[in-house]
């Protein structure tokens, strides 16, 4: 919602996000609205009118798993892919996963996946903060976070350079990009 604050988390193994959600809720007064577990990591998003609530939320969990922000890892981009001018039957094949807007023939495309996942969520709105563009998908859980992004040339542009200045701000501890994982 527009003006709501939101913490996205994402922890390994995936079934310790259910003490994560337990530790947030019960310390704050955010409202969850996605929680995904799968084997190896689990994603949470808290969110609340007041940003003091989240970051409550989010050094609830922090104090909860003894660690400091500056212990989480530094994503990274993955891939960073911008297709022009879509044909139409290539925007169907697009559409038929669509868990937004549809993207139009003749639209722009930027496809971005970021390692950790949920970091996806973060180039998403910084994305779609800075350019008129439309979220055609989003999934930011799994191997890696991915990111369809559809609109005019010159907008997509500007969406994937902020969307990757978004990623490369985050500060915190190198890691080697998992492949396999």
């Amino acid at each position: 919602m527009p003006g709501q604050a939101s913490l996205w988390v994402e922890i390994a193994p995936g079934i310790a996000i259910n003490r994560v959600t337990d530790v947030a809720l019960k310390a704050t007064e955010v409202a969850p609205a996605v929680q995904v577990v799968e084997r190896a990591y689990g994603l949470l998003e808290v969110h609340h009118e007041d940003k003091g609530q989240v970051i409550d939320a989010g050094n609830a969990i922090l104090e909860r798993l003894e660690l400091k922000q500056e212990d989480r890892m530094k994503p990274s981009v993955v891939t960073h892919q911008v297709i022009r001018a879509i044909e139409p039957y290539q925007a169907q094949i697009i559409n038929r996963n669509s868990a937004g807007m549809m993207i139009l023939p003749g639209q722009s495309l930027l496809l971005l996946e970021t390692d950790p996942a949920g970091y996806v969520t973060f180039a998403a709105n910084e994305a779609l903060k800075a350019a008129r563009v439309f979220l055609v998908n989003i999934r930011p859980y799994g191997a890696f976070g991915r990111l369809y992004m559809s609109g005019p040339e010159a907008e997509i542009d500007a969406a994937a350079e902020a969307a990757r200045a978004a990623i490369d701000s985050i500060e915190g501890r190198s890691v080697e990009v998992r492949l396999n994982r």
